[in-house]
């Protein structure tokens, strides 16, 4: 992804004190293990593959990573079924990787959290194998469990994420068991005080092997309502359907309110280890009322984030004055953490850009990213540019792109391997055939090439988290939109005595800078050769204001 140099200009400057919570404004890398560095040969990314990987993040001026999970799991849904809350799948390496990979972080500055996956487990965890022998056992009602209606269907019409009925029957309880995703992944009944204590207890088991944080995935799902009341239908909004789960209202199989007393509990644990950071995902049609309830004030998570641009097919101006508005800096309302790309999200670049215009738009996208309000969250290969890959049915692996073929997400075209090296046929991952294939587009976005020139978007990437991290008013300021028209957006961060102002041409047609925005600023960065008063096609500007 090769610019002239002489297009982008970043200003170097100093480390502010610190004057926040390290996570605070933080940048975190995602890894998602598979995918990261195979350190064995089998194909597959592991723990030690990571280790040896950090310095990469670290030089990129990431605060923190988080690791998708790399639990002990039949893999169904990639680690996401836990069948071991408490010990790391073989195939990612053993417990001792873990600690190692942790010691190593530390020593480069590197936070590391981890995810945390509560609301089901595999129905291979001995909690459900278990709770699946009786009625009447010490377990029975770990997970949510039913009679069926006199006519032998299931106790609601609730319908699972990945396509059909979340019900199961089971013959061993005469009973249907509750599945919000697949059938392998049962649902925990946390409205039961002995699981919250269960799922706290391995919160506790991290913390004491050093982490720093936990993102918990799918906490909306976590309870349900025990009475079990149907979901109305969905009105129509003009989106296509292609799952039974499109059709409803997701109001009682998740969304229940108890969920927010057992974060205050989640809270407390965290507080007493010391600057634990928690970061909740949350989707859905409540996403925006779920995140504040569950971030609000000082005894909930200290952040949460949800599907704003993630699914987004387009990225504007007003897109983005939209998305950051419901977040403003006000006493009590939580904090936001960002992503614009994950690995259940198809790549950014190839949701908002054409081919023509790939390469500038992911750099104006990349200070754009640096200027938000929040915590950012880089998915690895966003800094190298990387698109999505276009999987054949006979190579998927991902459940729901299967099930839902030709109608799918393809979350697999976003987990592919990362490129290390451009000149490896398997682009340095491995020295086997990798779980997904690299891309024959991404190998020439290799790290390795784009170390290798100053212009790269990787480098690029480097200097504008640098520059976050150095300026308070980029880390931790208040976040005004000045202007936004169809193609232009200005922004303002102010904190303290320092205000910055980000102006950026998210179109293909050169702009002129808005008047009255950058007169007689500092240029701390610009990129695709925006100056104080022209914006060429995907240009954009940071300026210190003089105060």
């Amino acid at each position: 992804m090769k610019q002239p140099a002489s297009q982008d200009f970043i200003a170097v400057t100093d480390q502010p004190p610190v004057e926040q919570p390290w996570w605070r404004g933080a940048a975190i890398y995602q890894i998602y293990p598979r995918s990261f560095a195979d350190s064995n040969g089998d194909g597959i990314g592991d723990l030690p593959g990571i280790t040896a990987r950090l310095e990469h993040v670290a030089r990129l001026g990431a605060d923190a990573i988080w690791i998708s999970p790399f639990f002990k799991s039949p893999m169904d849904d990639f680690g996401y079924d836990v069948a071991d809350y408490c010990d790391v799948d073989p195939i990612f390496g053993t417990l001792a990787d873990f600690d190692a990979l942790v010691a190593r972080a530390h020593e480069l500055g590197l936070k590391v959290t981890i995810d945390q996956v509560y609301a089901h487990t595999s129905d291979q965890h001995p909690w459900f194998v278990e709770s699946r022998q009786s009625k009447d056992n010490p377990k029975a009602d770990w997970y949510v469990w039913a009679d069926p209606k006199p006519d032998g269907s299931p106790p609601s019409n609730w319908q699972s994420v990945f396509g059909g009925p979340a019900w199961r029957w089971d013959a061993r309880r005469c009973q249907y068991y509750l599945h919000n995703f697949l059938a392998s992944q049962p649902q925990m009944n946390a409205h039961n005080p002995d699981v919250q204590q269960a799922l706290l207890d391995v919160m506790k088991f991290w913390l004491d092997r050093g982490v720093d944080g936990f993102r918990i995935d799918a906490l909306n799902f976590l309870m349900h309502d025990p009475a079990l009341r149907d979901n109305p239908p969905a009105p129509e909004d003009g989106r296509r359907r292609t799952r039974p789960f499109d059709y409803q209202l997701k109001i009682y199989n998740q969304s229940h309110p108890g969920i927010v007393g057992f974060i205050e509990r989640i809270r407390q644990l965290c507080d007493s280890y010391g600057a634990v950071f928690t970061v909740a995902e949350v989707g859905g049609d409540l996403a925006e009322t779920e995140m504040k309830a569950f971030t609000a004030g000082e005894t909930h998570l200290n952040s949460a984030y949800g599907f704003d641009f993630l699914y987004a097919d387009k990225i504007t101006p007003q897109f983005v004055k939209n998305a950051l508005a419901k977040w403003p800096d006000e006493p009590g309302l939580g904090w936001p953490s960002w992503a614009f790309e994950n690995h259940d999200a198809p790549r950014a670049v190839s949701r908002w850009a054409n081919h023509e215009t790939v390469d500038a738009f992911a750099r104006m996208k990349a200070l754009l990213f640096a200027t938000l309000r929040g915590n950012i969250i880089v998915y690895q290969g966003e800094e190298l540019g990387l698109d999505q890959v276009e999987i054949p049915f006979e190579l998927l692996q991902d459940p729901e792109a299967i099930a839902n073929w030709p109608l799918t997400l393809s979350r697999d075209g976003a987990r592919t391997p990362l490129p290390w090296m451009s000149q490896d046929e398997h682009g340095g991952f491995t020295t086997a055939t990798p779980w997904l294939p690299v891309g024959s587009g991404n190998l020439s976005r290799a790290v390795d090439r784009q170390e290798a020139d100053p212009a790269s978007l990787l480098n690029l990437t480097t200097r504008l988290l640098h520059l976050r991290r150095a300026n308070p008013a980029l880390r931790w300021g208040d976040f005004t939109v000045v202007h936004a028209d169809d193609a232009v957006l200005a922004v303002r961060r102010k904190y303290g005595e320092q205000s910055l102002v980000g102006v950026f041409n998210m179109g293909a047609q050169p702009r002129a800078v808005p008047a009255g925005l950058t007169g007689g600023g500092n240029e701390l960065a610009s990129v695709n050769g925006a100056t104080l008063e022209q914006l060429p096609a995907f240009a954009a500007l940071l300026v210190e204001e003089r105060i």
